[in-house]
């Protein structure tokens, strides 16, 4: 162990400093912006400023140029007014000095040296990985990596930790104009907000607004989204086009409370590298109790994951009791529907008797922090879920895309609402946020086989993140610090399937800058047609 408290290089493999002109170790990551290197964690390599701006090329979904490096672009300026960060320094090659460029982590074959690899038993050092074909191909002592594929140049992540992206378990990607709109609303505001909002987008602007949240997703360090199923009048094509165009996965739901077209769209994606079919029924008094049991048995033979909101809002609840005699929950449970291939969002307001329910028949949930404290009645009891073995992921809801600030708020919600009245000061510690954000959420949306940790066989879908700052600095429990500390801002790619799709928060490979100015002279036109109907404050 080193004196912060992470685990030291194994025997035999070696430290691998990034030499400046005059032998001293490079730092580059804030020159643009003015903020200088220095920045020295203990345990940590120091860097110099060093040189190269990224910026992002093309129109959408256009691919840039060959022959064009964005690294090589001059800093272009934000609608708030900010620069691209300078890229991050790193060894190109076999040990020799050089600065960390964008296509340095764009090939088909990479092995990559990051100084932290996070691991499902936590952050380690002296560890390399090799990413082949979208895939994790080995992973292992970078002494004996380097060694066994001497035809690849180790791209070393000097400062950098390398760790799985995270696991968005219940978005609406075709809410994103609206989101500022459920500010001060009371809990249950589908009817009032989201419901008009979607209905009033067409192909275009549906197609829009999910990228615009596939962006952001990125941006927060999500590799995956599960889309819980539009209400807009549009064919989801629409917003497969749009996930797939940005780079990021998705579990794209249909919803079929009528009853139809579930076996077509399960059917439709079939091979797709980042589309995963899902189906959705909103709310269980949305369809027939048989209508509900066959679309369950479907999901369970294809493999696929059944999305259905639950005992979210209190009136939602009274509503089933009305209805049918019993809380949601119980009602999946009662008519057979609960299992291992069911998601249930938000499950605020759970009875002792329904979460045992969840965990005797393996049903997920997804669990969303920020959606409560924004709109909600409740907390769901996430530290309870675990302990008692339920299943579950951590969610936006849409509200925010930013995975660090979603573990944060994941542990604090628990902290507040149980933790302080228990006398309980860990609240699952950063191990278990961290679990649930990643490896757990991936297997709650039906993917835990595909993604979600740096496994050898999974998909290269991971975050390179400077961990050479202030906030992390010292170092002595990183999966905590993580949790409570870092934030996008630190994020310098982003790896989708074994290619690369952001690098310092905007896209390689397509116009991030041009779909914003899009989205903001459409988004408000889109609000003003659903004629939405807000509470207003005095």
């Amino acid at each position: 162990m080193t004196n912060d408290g992470q685990p030291g290089p194994s025997s035999g493999d070696q430290h691998h400093p990034v030499q400046g002109p005059s032998g001293g170790q490079q730092r580059d990551r804030g020159a643009a912006t003015g903020s200088g290197g220095g920045r020295n964690g203990v345990g940590r390599r120091g860097f110099l400023a060093g040189v190269g701006l990224t910026g992002a090329g093309g129109l959408l979904g256009a691919a840039v140029p060959a022959g064009t490096s964005a690294a090589a672009e001059p800093p272009r300026h934000t609608s708030t007014g900010g620069t691209a960060h300078a890229t991050p320094t790193a060894a190109s090659g076999a040990g020799g000095p050089g600065t960390l460029r964008p296509e340095q982590l764009s090939g088909k074959r990479m092995l990559l040296v990051p100084e932290l690899l996070l691991l499902a038993d936590g952050p380690v050092r002296g560890q390399a990985v090799l990413v082949e074909s979208g895939k994790f191909r080995d992973i292992g002592p970078a002494k004996r990596l380097i060694a066994a594929h001497g035809d690849l140049h180790p791209v070393r992540l000097d400062g950098h930790l390398l760790m799985p992206g995270f696991i968005d378990a219940h978005h609406h990607l075709t809410q994103s104009f609206g989101k500022a709109k459920s500010f001060g609303q009371p809990s249950e505001i589908f009817k009032t907000i989201w419901e008009p909002l979607e209905h009033a987008l067409d192909e275009e602007t549906a197609y829009l607004s999910a990228k615009l949240a596939a962006l952001e997703a990125l941006r927060g360090g999500f590799t995956t989204v599960a889309d819980a199923g539009t209400r807009a009048p549009v064919d989801v094509a629409a917003l497969a086009k749009a996930t797939d165009e940005a780079g990021i996965r998705c579990v794209l739901s249909k919803i079929v409370s009528d009853g139809k077209s579930g076996p077509a769209h399960l059917g439709r994606w079939g091979g797709h590298p980042l589309i995963h079919p899902s189906l959705a029924i909103a709310v269980p008094e949305d369809a027939t109790a048989a209508v509900i049991k066959r679309t369950a048995d479907m999901c369970a033979e294809a493999g696929a994951v059944l999305q259905i909101h639950v005992n979210e809002h209190l009136a939602s609840v009274e509503r089933s009791l009305k209805s049918v005699g019993r809380r949601p929950i119980d009602y999946l449970h009662h008519i057979g529907a609960l299992g291992p291939h069911l998601l249930g969002a938000h499950a605020t307001l759970a009875t002792p008797t329904e979460l045992r329910q969840l965990a005797d028949s393996g049903a997920a949930v997804s669990y969303n922090p920020v959606a409560s404290a924004w709109k909600g009645n409740a907390v769901a009891q996430a530290t309870m879920m675990a302990a008692m073995g339920v299943r579950f992921g951590t969610g936006t809801d849409g509200t925010r895309g930013d995975g660090f600030r979603l573990v944060d708020a994941a542990e604090s919600a628990q902290r507040l609402t149980s933790g302080l009245a228990t006398g309980d000061s860990s609240c699952g510690a950063g191990k278990l946020w961290l679990d649930h954000a990643t490896r757990l959420s991936a297997d709650a949306v039906g993917l835990g086989r595909v993604t979600g940790e740096i496994a050898v066989g999974k998909a290269a879908d991971f975050l390179v993140v400077d961990v050479n700052v202030p906030e992390l600095t010292p170092s002595f429990d990183l999966r905590w610090e993580l949790v409570r500390l870092s934030n996008r801002d630190q994020i310098t790619a982003v790896v989708v399937d074994g290619r690369l799709r952001l690098w310092d928060g905007w896209p390689t490979d397509w116009d991030g800058h041009a779909l914003v100015a899009k989205a903001a002279e459409v988004g408000p036109q889109v609000v003003r047609r659903a004629k939405l109907q807000r509470v207003e404050p005095t």
